[in-house]
């Protein structure tokens, strides 16, 4: 059957939020300051390329600015007066698609309307994904948004979405946390320390 868009010009099927709050570390040890909000904001997308190898995927870089602007919206409702301090990006790909059909989802011109939404960020969005089945799980890495040099926010956020990716389905997801480790303790350059000149100290 053939879908027509339904956001701009993209088919999207569901969004998906998921949210965790950890209040103690593995050891039991309670927060060291606020507990550490991890949020995924993710959406099921029609892969325009499942069943076909093409050479060029400017068709959905092009259009992914405004998928950009909707996860903005989204993070911007979610957090209210809460910050961001790290942020990750990832894919799932359905099998009819290849990985470089979900890298063309998560470029620079789809993540800078996040980046704006959460105060800027001087340092690169790390990314990630897999090509992967119905309730595949992603590991999505996270670092400090200003400066990929501190250690204590270098972080993962599991998610799983239900009943996606579709073969024929590309699963786009952002990550987001409100902080760095808790109780981190392997040095470096503090959050607090932070120059923000050139996305690294």
């Amino acid at each position: 059957m053939k879908t027509s868009p339904n956001f701009e010009s993209f088919q999207v099927r569901k969004w998906y939020t998921q949210i965790e709050d950890t209040l103690t570390n593995e050891s039991g040890l309670h927060a060291d300051g606020a507990p550490l909000r991890k949020i995924v904001i993710a959406a099921a997308i029609l892969n325009p390329f499942a069943g076909r190898s093409v050479h060029d995927l400017s068709e959905v870089v092009n259009a992914s600015p405004a998928l950009g602007h909707e996860f903005a919206r989204r993070i911007r409702q979610l957090l209210g007066n809460d910050k961001v301090e790290s942020y990750g990006k990832a894919c799932v790909v359905g099998a009819d698609g290849e990985y470089e059909h979900g890298n063309a989802f998560l470029t620079s011109v789809f993540a800078d309307p996040v980046r704006d939404a959460v105060g800027g960020g001087k340092a690169w969005v790390p990314s990630t994904g897999k090509r992967g089945g119905v309730n595949t799980t992603i590991d999505i890495p996270l670092a400090h948004k200003d400066a990929l040099y501190v250690r204590s926010h270098y972080d993962t956020v599991s998610a799983l979405f239900a009943d996606a990716p579709n073969r024929d389905e590309v699963v786009i997801a952002f990550a987001f946390a409100s902080r760095g480790r808790l109780h981190a303790r392997l040095g470096g350059i503090k959050a607090s320390e932070i120059k923000g000149q050139d996305g690294l100290h």
